[in-house]
């Protein structure tokens, strides 16, 4: 049932084990080494099937090439998914990290991890047990979900000033869609930059509860995409991004921390035919990466990640100028960047 995907895919190497003990799957995608060791989250979910999750984790893994290479940091990309038929809980969880960080173990450094949805810095402590290849443990750069909020946020000033000429968000209406770790953290950030913030989310009584924090308001999850606001920001799973909903969108810009917002390439352009500005999500959700490899491995101090977390911003501008230059989309101009980065490093070896 792999066999297809990775004829397909494009990466180095795949690791694919089935842990009996458990029922889980886990799937270590290498997608490049170019430009140092492979980097990229654990992601732990129930998907339909088993190569749904790997094929999560090849999609993610690719996604965070173009990221590491964007953000100039000296890693490649690589991700990890657990399949899981149930969230593990309690001692069950625990005996499936500690296998799950031999796994990555026996890669030798080729790959580190960090968390991703589902998983937590006390989760990656447990991992960090059996492997030392962790980024994201409780003493190694802890919960990345703040940099990524603060990096979207810059990442937002500089999409509304491409679009309404001012980076300042007095009177803007951002709706955040998902307000766990990240959403909840960019919601406080955006109030208290003046925006006038609406957050949806499924669990309602959550959306209550940060809207109250915020001075915010609540929009039913089923009506996140339609409507009308200055700022989209989906903060949850990707994929809502597709062909039959951006005729729908009521935004003018899509800018938030999901990875995979697009369902489909050819969504960019669909974006652009209804002059809606996307900025690519491995672009503007970088900074998850810069906190944890920077504080954990650069000996950043967090002034000097403040300063690259504001750098998202300054990357979207120029990313932006270059699409309207060429008369093409963002997300082919973070494309090409990403691709000659990971090329000139190929070009070094």
């Amino acid at each position: 049932m792999f066999e297809e995907l990775l004829r397909r895919w494009d990466g180095e190497e795949a690791v694919i084990r089935f842990d009996a003990e458990s029922g889980a799957w886990m799937f270590v995608c290498v997608h490049s080494t170019a430009r140092g060791p492979a980097g990229g989250g654990t992601r732990l979910r129930v998907y339909p099937t088993p190569a749904d999750g790997l094929a999560d984790a090849m999609r993610l893994s690719a996604a965070m090439t173009r990221k590491m290479a964007v953000a100039d940091l000296p890693l490649g990309g690589g991700k990890s998914v657990l399949a899981v038929p149930e969230l593990p809980e309690g001692e069950a969880r625990r005996r499936l990290l500690l296998r799950y960080g031999r796994l990555v173990s026996s890669l030798g450094g080729t790959y580190r991890t960090a968390g991703d949805m589902n998983i937590t810095p006390a989760d990656l402590d447990v991992v960090s047990e059996t492997c030392q290849w962790v980024f994201g443990s409780t003493g190694q750069g802890g919960n990345s979900g703040r940099g990524t909020a603060r990096g979207v946020l810059h990442g937002i000033h500089a999409s509304v000033e491409h679009i309404f000429g001012s980076p300042g968000l007095d009177g803007r209406q951002v709706l955040v869609q998902g307000v766990g770790a990240v959403g909840r953290d960019l919601a406080r950030d955006l109030a208290a930059a003046g925006a006038r913030v609406l957050v949806a989310d499924v669990d309602e009584e959550r959306a209550g509860r940060v809207a109250a924090e915020i001075g915010g308001g609540v929009i039913p999850a089923r009506e996140a995409l339609t409507t009308e606001c200055d700022v989209y920001a989906p903060c949850a799973v990707g994929g809502t991004l597709a062909a039959e909903t951006i005729p729908a969108l009521g935004c003018r810009i899509v800018a938030g921390s999901a990875n995979n917002q697009l369902v489909e390439p050819e969504d960019a352009a669909r974006l652009h035919a209804r002059a809606i500005l996307y900025a690519p999500d491995y672009v503007i959700n970088a900074g998850g990466v810069l906190q944890l490899v920077g504080l954990a491995e650069l000996g950043w101090d967090e002034a000097e990640l403040e300063r690259n977390l504001a750098g998202i911003g300054d990357t979207l501008r120029r990313l932006y100028r270059d699409a309207d230059a060429n008369g093409t989309t963002p997300a082919e101009a973070a494309e090409r960047l990403a691709t000659e980065r990971v090329a000139a490093a190929q070009a070094a070896l």
